[in-house]
């Protein structure tokens, strides 16, 4: 969710070609045929086992029963399920919306879930007493995906992106179904382009608004790597930037290869990312280990990491010719860039040294999605401010990670995430098979936060599990 109005009710709480194909079902729980697959991990544990020093304590994390109501058991809620989440706290199934990716909170309290795999977005509207209210807002769209719920002069529009355009119309608190409907942008790339043949990676538009009214949307790369995404118009594996009437077109930034999640630290307009980056990396040093050049599951498996980071103006981030690499001194935060084999061996295409670096990494293949910010410490009594990250999983690790929702606490001096620490965990099974997958995160009215998940097709409340 990137909600750019305030909501002042919550309640503190207790302590293609391959891809990154965030958009694709999941593949088969059995381990890759390939002989390699054997192969163990390198030695980079996942970020979300890592703590900086100076991060306030971890939270403690207890298994729970998800609580289903009666009339939500279909699979995979069939059988018992249970989920590690904070101590104190209780997870629920909210709300059964099939599909269900990103999610949008109204002033009011309702709740607008995108379905891109029917063409539609859901309302989830609560009830007192009883389980929230499913209907259909909206219908016949192509591929909706983020909500953007902005208010301009006293009045509160949707924005909507679909597959090739983004939309708005006035919220009406109460609404039924959507309202008239203003195009504000039209002719984005999607798989009908003719040179793409029907193929596109990463079709799915995320959005943003800024306090100024402009209209963000990250085009996503067609593949896992290219060059033809770095001179198409508009460019893919960037932002761009629009007025609100959807005039003055600029790139704001590039070398993003799959930005999701665009989201405002609470009372400005700085945006951060959450970044889905390539798959099947080269080993790029000519080191002498005659490792250079090869596909090595081993290495694949830890680069190049996933990104959280803040986007500037003019900034260019890599893809896809320089990767952050995590084998540096700084770990996962700022890392240098290393040439990507495949697009920029000789650096002649692209100066690795001068491009920016991202802030913080999260651990290869996650395939972070969701991103939002909370403030005032609603997670944890310990962090002022932090942003949840949804991870959607891995597809193609020798080792399954991902399936999670972290936090990134923050450090206002530096406006930086000062580490990174689970809070939802649970999702894969003991045989490494998968009954969920995280795709946002929300903070909710009245306390707590609301998963979806597009696999399971449901919406969890996680929530204190007992109430001042």
């Amino acid at each position: 969710m990137r909600l750019t109005l305030v909501l002042t009710t919550f309640l503190g709480l207790a302590s293609l070609q391959p891809g990154c194909r965030s958009n694709d079902a999941l593949p088969s729980p059995a381990p890759p045929e390939n002989p390699d697959s054997a192969l163990g991990d390198a030695g980079l544990a996942d970020a979300g086992d890592t703590t900086d020093a100076g991060l306030p304590a971890e939270l403690t994390l207890q298994q729970v029963e998800v609580r289903v109501p009666a009339g939500m058991n279909a699979q995979p809620f069939n059988v018992t399920r249970s989920l590690n989440i904070p101590s104190g706290m209780q997870v629920s199934v909210w709300a059964r919306v099939p599909g269900a990716r990103f999610i949008a909170f109204s002033p009011e309290g309702t709740l607008l879930v995108s379905v891109p795999g029917q063409n539609r977005v859901m309302q989830v509207r609560p009830r007192d007493g009883q389980a929230p209210e499913v209907t259909q807002w909206a219908s016949g769209l192509g591929r909706p995906h983020d909500i953007v719920f902005h208010e301009r002069d006293g009045q509160v529009w949707v924005f909507l992106s679909e597959k090739n355009r983004v939309t708005r119309s006035r919220w009406t608190a109460g609404e039924a179904t959507r309202g008239p409907v203003d195009t504000v942008v039209s002719g984005l790339p999607d798989a009908s382009l003719p040179e793409l043949q029907g193929a596109y990676g990463h079709e799915l538009k995320n959005l943003a608004v800024d306090s100024r009214h402009r209209l963000y949307v990250a085009i996503a790369s067609t593949c896992n790597v290219c060059l033809s995404d770095t001179t198409s118009d508009p460019l893919r594996g960037a932002i761009y930037r629009w007025n609100w009437d959807g005039g003055s077109r600029e790139l704001f930034a590039r070398g993003l290869r799959n930005a999701e999640g665009l989201a405002w630290v609470p009372g400005t307009d700085t945006l951060w990312v959450a970044v889905n980056n390539r798959d099947n990396t080269p080993y790029p040093l000519d080191d002498g280990t005659g490792k250079y050049g090869k596909v090595i599951p081993e290495y694949v498996d830890n680069h190049p990491p996933e990104a959280l980071t803040s986007v500037r103006a003019g900034g260019h981030y890599g893809w896809p010719f320089c990767n952050s690499n995590p084998d540096s001194p700084g770990g996962l935060k700022h890392m240098p860039l290393d040439r990507d084999y495949d697009m920029n061996r000789d650096g002649s295409r692209a100066d690795c040294a001068t491009l920016d670096r991202t802030d913080q990494g999260i651990q290869a293949h996650s395939a972070p999605l969701g991103l939002t910010f909370f403030d005032n410490g609603e997670v944890h009594p310990g962090w002022k401010r932090g942003a949840l990250v949804a991870y959607h999983g891995s597809w193609n690790r020798t080792e399954r990670t991902g399936y999670k929702v972290t936090a990134f606490p923050w450090d206002l001096a530096t406006n930086q995430p000062t580490g990174e620490v689970d809070v939802v965990t649970g999702f894969k099974n003991p045989d490494l098979s998968v009954w969920g997958r995280p795709v946002d995160v929300a903070l909710a009215p009245g306390g707590g936060f609301i998963i979806s998940d597009d696999q399971a097709g449901a919406l969890y409340r996680v929530e204190p599990a007992a109430r001042p």
